[in-house]
This record gives C-alpha cells, sequence and structure tokens, in this order.
C-alpha cells in the first residue's frame, strides 16, 4: 500500500512551498491536491468562486448565477463563515452575537427520516437574517462564564463555559421543549479524503457509527460529515448548508427553509436556485482542497509529544492513520495513507460537552472526533482559533481539558502530565 509520507506527504509538502512566498498563515487551507486534470483545476476554479460569491436576492439580470438569497439566511456566502477554508470565529464579548456560529433547534421526537424534529416556528435552525418583507427570525447570542482549572503541577488554565441564549425572536417564544445546539463553522479542507475512506475502515474504529438519510439514494447511510457525523456525503452536506445557511434551493433541497408558521417566508419563489452544475462545481472544489503539510517532524519535542499522545490513549479515537480507497479526482491517491487524527466516528464526551439534543444515532453527549491536521495553523490565516463544537476552547490545551466521557482518563493524564511533558505533547499538536 502507498504511503502518505511518499506521496500525499509530498504532494503537501510541495503546496507548502508554493504557498511559502505568499505567506503559509494566509494560504494554507485553499490549496489543491496535486495532479488535477484539466477538467477538474477548472471545476475547482469554478467552485471556488461560487464558495466566495455573496449570494443576492432574485430575480437579477446582472448577476443570475447568484441570485436566490434568502428568503430566511445566516450569510451571503459560504466564505463568510468558512473564512480562508478555516473555522468560525467566537462571538464578540461586547455583543455576545454569534455570526459565523449556527443555532440548531428541535423539540422532541423524530422526523420521517428518523433525524431531529424541527421547531414548528423557526425549523431546523435559527436565521438571524430575512430579505426585505421576511423578518429574520431573531439572534443567538454567547455568553461565556471563566472559571479555572489547576493541573498537577500548579499551572492554571482557564475554561470558558457558554451559554446560549436569544434576542428579538421573530416568530414567538421558541418554548421550554426546545433543544439547541451551538455549531462552529468548521475548516473544509482535507474533506475530500476522508470522503475516499472505505466505510469497513471507519467501521473497524473503536466508535460508534451515525447512519443517516441520504437524500440522493432515500436510504441510511453511514455519516462521517458534520460535528456529529450526521451527514453522509460532501455534496448533501454542502447543498444541506446553501438551503439552511443562505437559503440557496438545489436538486437536493428544493424547499426553502421556512417553517410552516412562516407565511411571509413561504411566500417566496419556489425554482431552484443552485444548478446542478454549479453544486458539482463546489463539490469538486472542496473534495480537492488539500490539508496543509505537517511542520517540524525533526523536532525533538514532537516525537516525544507523538509518542506521549498515544500512550495517553488521545489516539485511540484521534487515530492518526486512514487510507484513501478510491479518489477519482486523482487516482495517483487510490490506496495512500492519509494523516487527518480522527476516526470520523462518534465518542461520548462527556456532560460538560453534551447539548441535551440527539441527532440520528448520536446522543447528546456525542461528537463526531473532529480531524486535527491543519491545527496549529488555526487562527493564522484570518480565520477563527476557536476549538470544539461550539468554539469554547482558545487554546488545544483547553480543548483537551473540556474532554470527559470516553476520553475522560486521557485529559486527566494530560492533567497530571509534568510541565515538559505536557509541552512536548502540545508541541506535537502544534505540528499537525
Amino acid at each position: 500500500m502507498k504511503r502518505f509520507g511518499v506521496l500525499l506527504c509530498a504532494m503537501a509538502l510541495a503546496g507548502a512551498a508554493r504557498y511559502e512566498a505568499h505567506g503559509p498563515e494566509s494560504e494554507a487551507f485553499i490549496q489543491p491536491i496535486d495532479g488535477l486534470d484539466a477538467d477538474h483545476a477548472a471545476s475547482f476554479r469554478k467552485g471556488s468562486g461560487i464558495f466566495r460569491q455573496a449570494w443576492i436576492i432574485g430575480p437579477s439580470q446582472d448577476h443570475p448565477d447568484f441570485a436566490g438569497l434568502g428568503p430566511l439566511y445566516n450569510r451571503l456566502s459560504c466564505i463568510a463563515c468558512h473564512v480562508k477554508n478555516g473555522r468560525g470565529a467566537a462571538p464578540d464579548s461586547e455583543n455576545g452575537v454569534a455570526r459565523t456560529m449556527a443555532a440548531r433547534l428541535s423539540v422532541e421526537g423524530r422526523d420521517a427520516h428518523g433525524g431531529p424534529r424541527a421547531h414548528p416556528h423557526y425549523g431546523a435552525q435559527l436565521n438571524p437574517e430575512g430579505v426585505p418583507g421576511v423578518a429574520g427570525e431573531g439572534q443567538a447570542i454567547v455568553d461565556y462564564a471563566e472559571f479555572d482549572v489547576t493541573l498537577a503541577d500548579g499551572e492554571t488554565i482557564t475554561l470558558r463555559r457558554p451559554t446560549l441564549s436569544f434576542r428579538n425572536l421573530a416568530y414567538g417564544a421558541l418554548g421550554p421543549q426546545t433543544k439547541t445546539s451551538l455549531r462552529n463553522a468548521p475548516p473544509v479542507f482535507g474533506l475530500g479524503l476522508l470522503e475516499a475512506v472505505s466505510d469497513a475502515e471507519i467501521l473497524a474504529g473503536r466508535g460508534r457509527p451515525n447512519f443517516v438519510f441520504s437524500v440522493e439514494t432515500g436510504r441510511n447511510a453511514l455519516g462521517r460529515f458534520g460535528l456529529k457525523a450526521n451527514q453522509p456525503s460532501l455534496k448533501q452536506q454542502i447543498a444541506n448548508a446553501f438551503v439552511e445557511d443562505i437559503g440557496v434551493t438545489s436538486s437536493l433541497f428544493p424547499v426553502e427553509s421556512c417553517a410552516p408558521t412562516q407565511s411571509a417566508c413561504l411566500g417566496g419563489a419556489s425554482k431552484l436556485e443552485l444548478t446542478d452544475a454549479q453544486l458539482d462545481a463546489v463539490v469538486t472544489y472542496i473534495r480537492a482542497l488539500a490539508p496543509p503539510a505537517r511542520r517540524n517532524l525533526d523536532d525533538r519535542r514532537v516525537t516525544d509529544g507523538e509518542s506521549l499522545f498515544r500512550a495517553i490513549g488521545c489516539a485511540d479515537c484521534h487515530r492518526d492513520t486512514l487510507h484513501v480507497a478510491d479518489f477519482a479526482l486523482q487516482p495517483a491517491l487510490d490506496g495512500v495513507a492519509i494523516h487527518p487524527y480522527t476516526d470520523l466516528l462518534l465518542h461520548d464526551m462527556g456532560e460538560a460537552l453534551a447539548d441535551g439534543r440527539e441527532d440520528f444515532d448520536a446522543g447528546p453527549r456525542d461528537w463526531r472526533t473532529p480531524p486535527l491536521w491543519g491545527l496549529s495553523l488555526a487562527g493564522k490565516g484570518g480565520d477563527g482559533a476557536n476549538f470544539l463544537h461550539d468554539g469554547r476552547a482558545r487554546t488545544p490545551a483547553e480543548a483537551i481539558l473540556w474532554h470527559g466521557g470516553e476520553a475522560q482518563t486521557s485529559a486527566d493524564a494530560f492533567r497530571n502530565l509534568p510541565e515538559p511533558k505536557r509541552q512536548a505533547l502540545l508541541a506535537f499538536l502544534n505540528s499537525l
């Protein structure tokens, strides 16, 4: 089997050399994998433009390809939340308005496909903005309460616990039965490689799968995308984001995300706003985004930290190696080993990280293991440097200390490491 270090890592390093001259902190997450043929390269460029394009209210003679915003939406473009293809940012401490985050909503029960049952007045997600004549639904507000955690050697680390509330709700109170979940925008690079990992290899991991409804096949499939692994494919993940975050319909999701009681929203245009060709181009763009190259591989602290990462159990969930089964965009990558540090499976992360909300087979305490590649560059290209599903952690150390449930033993081991070993582990994470 071909090795990542021989082929894909060499390609990523070549990409690093390309963007080094422009500053790796601003260009690291926007590089395509090497060797795309002419057709895929053209589709990548087209998809990049659509991903960055601000959508407008339709109809429009000047910009017909990008008319169709709303009636309800979060932001005008994909890139507005996934800044430079990286993470969203935590809300400003002054007003607390969540701008690159989504507030998921549901009530007790399941929908027709076994997923969360949408809120009857606000739908599956709070959309703060509306086109003229349609009131935006309101604002999600995040407040943080800080507290200190003392490690075994006496070092103190300040954590912050978020509290989600809502302001200016336009369609009535949410009601006490409402379940909410704050979700920060995750990075989008390297996802095509993760999509190409076989189901069998994922299911061989130690976590639990989330089997979710596939709109394309009409059957349940293994979920691997989304913070609770609630999307089975990149195409569905992207099309769902277009309709829920920007209000742009497609052949996969042809109906606007208007709740049944929102009459003004329901009265909007019903034609499909994202063509299949546009959707395919965005899918190609996301599939072809390369993960950034690792750094400082010869640093003794990094190698020691990697050993500690395994020794205290982090690698049980953050699997260092998966394999590309079939990658149509670049067949030379078929069979290579990749190192995303995820198993794409669900794990019980404890009550402190629970959101009180089910999502198909994922329970309130369950979260999909996030990939760690590119971790060292978070926040250095204009994106956010916030970790965990709701952005509460500002550093990898904070993120580790929030781990509970299945990861409690690893978090405790980190807490008890002497300072030199703790810094070695963090140096390893800072090499990813």
